[in-house]
């Protein structure tokens, strides 16, 4: 699933590719693609402009004035901009056709994205946004919220990483990658955590993520920009896809397990569970 820096490298590349055109018309060829009724989504949206593109956590939000298309990728879905009478492919679910001819295409190999049509303002309320928390780098990602986010939880610290009602925007790659970095094992609970881990466990969120959307995102799977290019973080990776080879640090052999159903890549020497 595309995570914080990829969704942010979608919405930079998509900007000047979208913004400014005008939609024509809407077609849609797989309806549940579209949260709510298609017909008010495609009658809505004949007209309007797109005038910006801007991001919460793994969510696109289109902006078109009064309204706001909110666009969650999920597992594969991607955008690309083609011309209106292009062939259509395979797993491409619904495109805006613009004025100019040109227009935004969808394709979702898994169909597991959802686009839905909002009043601007009301996205944190009426969508998924609204369970989030706030994302790394942001202002209200502050080193005392985090403690504190975490203070008294009995679950896993991988999986309250993934929570995203905790911090919004990480998935499997950067948690592997932070907990790898901070020296803590995957299936610690925050009580076992020094105040120095919790707080190099901090910085190592902010550093990653900062690192990886400027490397324009992950590509281990199928993810591409707007632009039809792969990410450069995947080549900087020290723990996640690795199990069995040497542990970048100290040598020892990557071990994968599983945490809470999900993959997870660690070291056993450097990430030593608290006895």
């Amino acid at each position: 699933m595309p995570e914080m820096p990829e969704v942010e490298t979608v919405r930079r590349t998509l900007t000047p590719l979208a913004a400014g055109k005008t939609i024509k018309r809407v077609d849609v060829w797989y309806d549940k693609v579209i949260v709510g009724d298609v017909k008010s989504f495609q009658q809505q949206l004949k007209g309007k402009t797109i005038e910006k593109i801007d991001r919460y956590g793994k969510y696109l939000l289109f902006r078109l004035g009064d309204l706001t298309i909110v666009s969650h990728l999920r597992m594969e879905g991607k955008y690309r901009l083609t011309t209106a009478d292009a062939p259509r492919e395979k797993h491409e679910h619904l495109q805006f056709v613009f004025t100019d001819g040109s227009a935004l295409r969808y394709d979702d190999v898994r169909k597991f994205g959802r686009l839905q049509l909002v009043e601007t303002g009301t996205e944190r309320i009426v969508t998924g946004i609204k369970h989030l928390g706030p994302e790394a780098l942001s202002p209200e990602f502050t080193e005392d919220y985090f403690a504190k986010a975490l203070k008294n939880k009995t679950k896993k610290i991988k999986n309250l990483l993934l929570d995203q009602t905790v911090v919004a925007g990480l998935g499997n790659i950067y948690v592997d990658e932070v907990l790898w970095q901070a020296k803590i094992n995957p299936v610690a609970e925050p009580k076992d955590l020094t105040k120095q881990q919790v707080q190099d466990l901090y910085e190592a969120i902010n550093s990653t993520i900062k690192e990886a959307t400027k490397l324009g995102g992950t590509t281990v799977h199928s993810f591409l920009n707007a632009e039809g290019q792969a990410g450069g973080y995947q080549d900087r990776l020290e723990v996640y896809g690795r199990a069995g080879e040497d542990c970048l640090r100290c040598g020892e052999k990557l071990v994968k397990i599983k945490v809470n159903g999900r993959g997870t890549t660690y070291c056993p020497n450097c990430q030593r569970l608290k006895s």
